[in-house]
């Protein structure tokens, strides 16, 4: 069983913050748009899409990383981390969420 990075990295913002971060990564880091949804934007960052998402009951930036696993249930009991399906839906997705000992949010799924 492999993990490997994903193609997603997301930095959780509040709303009294995400305009503004948006603006930063586009520009003034020069970043390329890539996709707009109500909630989030997703720019080009190399071989990933770094997401700047909007959240309405946040009071501090989280920044989630997805890593790609064949089996996700494995690759939990490998990182050791707990299980936070509570976090997001994972509508149509097969994996699961778990946090880093810092707290970063991980999604771990297939590919």
């Amino acid at each position: 069983m492999e993990i490997q990075p994903g193609k997603n990295i997301a930095i959780k913002v509040p709303l009294y913050k995400w305009e503004e971060t948006v603006a930063y990564y586009r520009d003034k880091v020069g970043l390329t748009v890539a996709k707009t949804l109500t909630n989030s934007v997703g720019f080009t960052f190399g071989e990933m899409t770094l997401w700047i998402d909007r959240v309405a009951h946040q009071s501090q930036v989280d920044v989630w990383l997805e890593l790609f696993s064949d089996e996700p249930d494995q690759a939990l009991e490998r990182l050791g981390g707990p299980r936070r399906d509570e976090l997001e839906p994972l509508d149509g997705v097969n994996g699961l969420w778990t946090c880093d000992p810092a707290g970063v949010v991980l999604l771990v799924r297939n590919e």
